[in-house]
């Protein structure tokens, strides 16, 4: 029985997609510019594995302080580019997912390899190793590489957990409950 899923890709018989443009990418995560950090994904097997790419470039607004005059990206961001890689894996299983997010429940063996700079492009291979799915709660665990050519340059372990997107702006609908800050 295959689950048809509002703007996710459409699986092929064994659970493969070969991939997904910006368009489709955007149609998925939150995410916008300049905290997007996947450009394409070029292969996408159902609640398996993700291999995404982003292409750096010297564009990228942390390169102006991190590090004037040797611009390395981040290891913070090759993480998050690695979960949003994964997020979009999990996130094509979700129907409602509109009205949710996928959020960092956890970090774990995170190490970075070799610096990251302007021209690399990473690929981001991430498979899932536990999904859990019951009533109101998803959440899941992903081991995750990120490669610069056939070169390994950091990974880490990720979970995360998705929850309804008004979560923690208010019960009440009111997005000013701190007004007196």
């Amino acid at each position: 029985m295959t689950e048809s899923t509002p703007n996710a890709p459409e699986p092929s018989p064994e659970g493969a997609k070969s991939g997904l443009d910006i368009h489709e990418i955007l149609k998925i995560l939150p995410h916008r510019y300049p905290l997007l950090l996947i450009d394409r994904v070029l292969e996408l097997k159902r609640k398996e594995r993700i291999v995404a790419i982003k292409n750096v470039t010297i564009n990228e607004p942390f390169f102006v302080g991190h590090f004037p005059g040797l611009p390395i990206m981040p290891g913070v961001l090759i993480v998050e580019a690695i979960a949003q890689a994964g997020g979009a894996l999990l996130l094509t299983e979700v129907e409602d997912r509109s009205d949710k997010i996928m959020v960092f429940t956890g970090i774990d063996r995170a190490k970075f390899r070799k610096p990251v700079g302007p021209g690399d492009q990473l690929r981001l291979e991430v498979a899932v190793t536990g999904w859990r799915s019951v009533p109101g709660m998803t959440a899941a665990k992903m081991q995750g590489y990120a490669y610069v050519g056939d070169r390994r340059v950091a990974e880490a372990i990720v979970s995360c957990q998705l929850v309804d997107a008004a979560r923690g702006r208010g019960s009440n609908g009111d997005n000013n409950s701190n007004s007196e800050l």
